[in-house]
């Protein structure tokens, strides 16, 4: 069984200046870390899909986040520097903090049968921790390389990575 690879939001709208939700300068320090292991898993046989924020012009969480990823803007492209990795079926628009709410990641990860699921990409106390804890929730093995999240906020980021792993009983590693 080979592995699969979610990456989260790893998109312009988050990881490139001068966007509503920048995730700053620290962040943007993953994405070497994170085409290394995409490089790696893909070189193993590994599935990788891209969960990409893509929000309605109305959407209710802008109740709560600037608005941001907006469908027909720039802001939900997978960043360059990953551009490499994506294919026509492998990106998954997402409208909630969750990958699996709302779209057909659970039925792609059902064919695809994965030895473990491997989560990376922002914002580690966001979209990572909800991500990985529906995985969880599915009786999913999943790591989490914690030098392939991040957050704008570090102490939310530090807690996020603790809870995926005593509470959630997923791998950081």
């Amino acid at each position: 069984m080979a592995n699969v690879v979610l990456v989260i939001d790893m998109v312009k709208g988050f990881l490139e200046p001068g966007h509503n939700l920048y995730c700053g300068d620290e962040s943007r320090s993953i994405i070497p870390k994170v085409a290394s292991l995409l490089a790696q898993e893909r070189d193993a046989g590994s599935h990788i899909l891209f969960i990409s924020d893509h929000h309605d012009p109305d959407d209710l969480e802008f109740q709560i986040f600037p608005v941001h990823c907006v469908k027909g803007t720039e802001e939900p492209d997978v960043i360059p520097e990953l551009t490499g990795f994506v294919t026509e079926s492998n990106v998954v628009p997402k409208n909630r903090y969750s990958g699996f709410f709302n779209t057909d990641l659970a039925q792609r990860l059902e064919s695809l049968n994965p030895e473990k699921i491997i989560v990376c990409g922002v914002c580690t106390d966001i979209c990572v921790l909800h991500t990985s804890a529906d995985a969880r929730n599915r009786d999913y093995a999943v790591e989490v390389p914690a030098g392939c999240v991040a957050s704008f906020n570090a102490d939310a980021h530090a807690w996020a990575l603790s809870h995926i792993q005593n509470i959630l009983g997923a791998k950081v590693v």
